[in-house]
């Protein structure tokens, strides 16, 4: 008995048909069952054969079909292609539309990985212009060497990506205003632990998450690093002398009242 897999005196079999053409032999079972590729011929043992014209109608369904043609306007296509001008503009139309969503999402990706690789998209000036005078372009990749491989980091890069001069001109600017507030609350004698204190404290939490999600034990930690870093400590105590250790205690403070412990806060 012959195998359905293998080449017939009178064509090919479905399964060296599927092959050729490039679909499943479930694909040309179901073309079969629809009426839209039918072999013309069988073995003796009733298993299909497809000749040369099969084969041909076979890749002009293929041809279809990567167009996305729908498969059932692929039948009408094939036997009236006199008449199928409008259906083929209008699968032209959505193929075009198609290739401009890929060519969207091709530059989405674009601007992600240099996101990645270089934090904020803007030029050195005009990250200086936005952020202040004190501000280093280098600090980007300081960071990325420092957290590039974070979860935080690669939520920061999405959101970079898509964001304008004028999104991270409000940024920085809510980020300045929020220090002035910190500094003149210091300056006022504000106590950690209150509620101008703590709502001051959301509100720095707040500027952050600009950039990645910050929770209160992340908030904990961030203040530390501020403490603890030369250059974040400067920017911080040049408001107001003592900002940085003061901003501390006020983060701590607001973290506890959230139920958060600061002397075991973590990460996540």
């Amino acid at each position: 008995m012959p195998s359905r897999h293998h080449t017939g005196a009178g064509g090919l079999t479905v399964g060296a048909a599927a092959r050729a053409v490039g679909v499943t032999v479930r694909t040309l079972h179901h073309w079969d069952a629809v009426g839209l590729v039918q072999p013309s011929s069988r073995t003796s043992a009733g298993y299909r054969l497809y000749t040369a014209a099969d084969m041909a109608h076979a890749h002009r369904v293929v041809l279809y079909r990567e167009l996305d043609v729908p498969l059932d306007e692929i039948g009408s296509l094939l036997d009236a292609p006199a008449g199928a001008d409008a259906s083929l503009r209008r699968q032209r139309e959505l193929v075009r539309e198609r290739l401009h969503r890929l060519e969207q999402a091709v530059g989405a990706l674009d601007r992600l990985i240099e996101a990645r690789e270089r934090g904020v998209l803007l030029s050195p000036e005009d990250q200086v212009a936005l952020f202040g005078d004190e501000w280093q372009p280098s600090w980007a990749a300081g960071a990325r060497e420092r957290w590039g491989d974070t979860d935080q980091w690669a939520q920061f890069a999405e959101r970079a990506a898509e964001r304008t001069a004028e999104e991270w001109r409000e940024i920085a600017a809510e980020a300045d205003a929020t220090l002035a507030a910190l500094s003149d609350a210091m300056g006022r004698g504000v106590v950690p632990g209150g509620d101008e204190a703590d709502a001051l404290a959301e509100r720095h939490r707040a500027s952050l998450g600009a950039y990645f999600d910050v929770t209160h034990g992340r908030h904990v930690l961030i203040g530390r690093m501020y403490a603890d870093d030369a250059d974040f400590a400067a920017h911080h105590d040049a408001r107001r002398p003592g900002l940085t250790a003061w901003l501390r205690e006020v983060v701590d403070a607001n973290a506890r009242a959230h139920g958060v412990d600061p002397d075991t806060a973590t990460w996540d």
